[in-house]
């Protein structure tokens, strides 16, 4: 049978090394996972509570809301007001997404089709690059990372694309690159879409994953960003409720109100009792994300400094779960493929390896931060004796 869609898409870089792993242990090797970005830490106690509370409860058994109870959008809209003095009107500048994912990817069906194009960052989040070919659009590539202006780019992609692109997707603090960014440049990019007529799309998954005294500025803190731009909001990473799989489409009222009309016809929204204890998450547990934040930056330090013990220098990121690590020069000969092979084989550790990100993601492989600093020490032990090369 012919299949449509995905026969476009390639093989998923990251399921050799899933193999690899599941291979390995079932062979009893203790294999670390710093590959998928499946955060570890539990979610907050009083929604867990809540959770159980609500699921008890036959009323909340029944089709919810496609695009989210009040309440939940009132919680969102007050989270932003608290957070970025960003002023959101819950009924029309709020639609509830089954995670972040499925917001991102149902919005570029309502944005975008065959013809169209959409700018977006390389290397980049699998999904940011998809989700506008699966829609039918073509891609244009902006480079982004290390040693590259962004922003620069950004302008010579778009006098090189046509036809001229209708979507520039963005997602600051970022995945996998770590790169972060200021209130200024964001302020540069609404203008950007102002003078090209382009709409902009920040994913913004890393919203409270800032380190150092970083805080993440939103797009929508930008005066007039409402007017060219949506914003998506998660619980995943902020809350670290990955499997509860909430998120929220933030901004322009038209752009929000066009997603809510397409998901009315493929989804009557989140099981109810997930949204209720949703609410009880952001307004209960406000300062979850900064407990979060700070055992990611722990583990960002643990990793960076006993990398840099044995050899392997890299730069520390400003926010996100990753570290984006450029593959040492001594081995630089081996793609990041065969580098995460690698490391699986030998140093019994699990990466991501770049080229899965992109193709501005060779030469790289991330390391995600989801496990204890213990097992982190670990890690190092083992890519030490994989890596005997490293110039120490």
């Amino acid at each position: 049978m012919e299949f449509r869609r995905i026969h476009a898409l390639p093989p998923y870089a990251f399921a050799e090394i899933d193999a690899l792993k599941v291979a390995s242990r079932r062979a009893g090797v203790d294999i670390i996972d710093l590959g998928f970005g499946n955060p570890d830490l539990p979610s907050p106690e009083v929604a867990v509570d809540k959770l159980a509370e609500a699921a008890r409860n036959p009323r909340n058994h029944r089709y919810s809301a496609t695009r989210g109870i009040p309440r939940l959008r009132l919680a969102i809209s007050d989270l932003y007001r608290r957070k970025f003095d960003v002023h959101l009107d819950p009924d029309a500048e709020v639609c509830v997404t089954i995670g972040a994912k499925e917001g991102f990817s149902h919005l570029m069906w309502v944005l975008l089709g065959p013809g169209d194009t959409a700018l977006v960052p390389s290397p980049s989040y699998p999904i940011h690059i998809w989700g506008p070919i699966l829609a039918g659009a073509g891609v244009h590539y902006v480079r982004l990372g290390p040693d590259q202006d962004f922003f620069a780019n950004l302008e010579a992609a778009w006098e090189q694309a046509w036809p001229r692109p209708r979507v520039v997707v963005m997602s600051f603090p970022h995945n996998p690159t770590g790169q972060c960014v200021d209130l200024e440049f964001m302020a540069r990019m609404v203008e950007f879409a102002r003078t090209h007529d382009v709409l902009l799309v920040h994913d913004f998954a890393y919203a409270d994953v800032g380190f150092d005294g970083y805080q993440p500025p939103s797009l929508l803190q930008v005066p007039g960003a409402k007017d060219v731009a949506v914003e998506i909001y998660s619980l995943t990473k902020s809350f670290s409720m990955a499997g509860w799989r909430v998120g929220f489409m933030l901004g322009n009222p038209e752009v929000v109100g066009a997603l809510a009309r397409l998901k009315s016809y493929l989804d009557y929204g989140t099981f109810q009792p997930i949204q209720i204890a949703s609410i009880v998450a952001m307004n209960e547990a406000p300062d979850y994300p900064a407990e979060i934040c700070s055992v990611y930056q722990s583990r960002r330090d643990a990793l960076i400094d006993g990398l840099a013990r044995i050899g392997w220098h890299i730069p520390k990121p400003e926010g996100t779960m990753f570290v984006w690590a450029p593959i040492p020069p001594e081995y630089e000969e081996l793609k990041s493929l065969e580098f995460a092979k690698l490391l699986v084989k030998e140093a019994h550790v699990a990466v991501s390896p770049g080229v899965g990100f992109g193709p501005g993601g060779e030469g790289f492989v991330r390391f995600a931060l989801i496990e204890n600093e213990q097992r982190v020490q670990q890690a190092i032990r083992g890519i030490k004796r994989a890596l005997p090369k490293l110039a120490q």
